[in-house]
């Protein structure tokens, strides 16, 4: 199996990413407060599968660079990130999935660039127009981010206690001791907070991106997020004039590629196509269901 850790150089910064296996890529966007180990358990049954799997640290996280301004943490940039990311690995198109922030990224180059994406799997997070319509219960879910925007308090209250309340965000303790690592060094845990602090204030620009999406669509929602209801991506319907498909699992918290890996594994090997037959198998066998 073929395995590489790229630096490239993207828009004036160093991006890491992991590069597993060969054959039609698919990239994986991971979201707050991650890194690309959050898609550890997807890697193995992808390549099984036949793909390629590129997993970046998007801009501030991980072995990326961490831009000083709130500014360059704007989502624009981000996708302008991730195509640089194809152009200079020579991939003129890809499967995308994304998570929490790497899936409002995923929607919107879906939007601005659909040539370049040949499927698409947005994880907790709808398409933007429906989050933003999504009615008090989503608005009450997300009052956080009012506490994320307070420079300085956010990083001392999240980082009080040895992260105590980062602890509690999942069930899965491994995702929390790669956060626990990853925020320590200087600077990641407010770049990391950047994303809200850049975005969250434009949210009418969300609101107005409701163009269609012609790409082929799968929404992935866990019944335990606190933070994203259901409606927002059973909404996400309204958005796509292509296939839309809703996939729920019932169990899951926030972060479901870790804490429903199996189910998530089977439903992109079965979203992806045909070559997901032989993986899908492979999970099974590997997992005992």
């Amino acid at each position: 199996m073929k395995e590489e850790s790229l630096r490239l150089h993207v828009n004036g910064l160093h991006m890491h990413v992991r590069s597993v296996g060969q054959g039609p890529a698919v990239v994986l966007l991971h979201g707050f407060p991650d890194t690309h180990m959050v898609w550890r358990k997807q890697v193995g049954p992808l390549v099984a599968a036949g793909y390629r799997v590129l997993a970046p640290d998007l801009r501030g996280y991980g072995q990326t660079d961490a831009p000083a301004a709130v500014s360059a943490y704007r989502l624009e940039h981000v996708c302008s990130d991730v195509l640089a990311m194809l152009d200079a690995l020579g991939i003129a198109k890809a499967r995308l999935v994304g998570h929490d922030w790497g899936a409002l990224v995923g929607w919107m180059l879906c939007m601005d660039t659909p040539e370049r994406i040949e499927q698409y799997v947005a994880l907790s997070a709808g398409h933007p127009a429906a989050f933003t319509r999504a009615g008090i219960d989503q608005k009450l879910r997300t009052a956080y981010m009012l506490w994320f925007m307070v420079p300085g308090l956010a990083e001392q209250s999240l980082r009080a206690a040895d992260f105590y309340l980062l602890q509690h965000f999942t069930s899965d303790r491994t995702q929390v001791s790669y956060w626990r690592r990853s925020l320590a060094d200087p600077g990641r845990l407010t770049a990391a907070l950047n994303y809200y602090r850049a975005n969250v204030p434009r949210g009418l620009m969300f609101a107005t991106r409701n163009e269609p999406v012609t790409v082929p669509v799968m929404g992935i929602w866990g019944s335990l997020d606190p933070a994203l209801g259901e409606q927002q991506m059973v909404d996400s319907t309204r958005y796509v004039s292509n296939t839309f498909r809703y996939e729920r699992i019932d169990g899951a918290d926030h972060w479901l590629q870790v804490t429903a890996a199996e189910r998530v594994n089977a439903l992109l090997l079965d979203f992806f196509g045909s070559a997901g037959t032989r993986a899908e198998a492979q999970v099974h066998a590997n997992t005992g269901l």
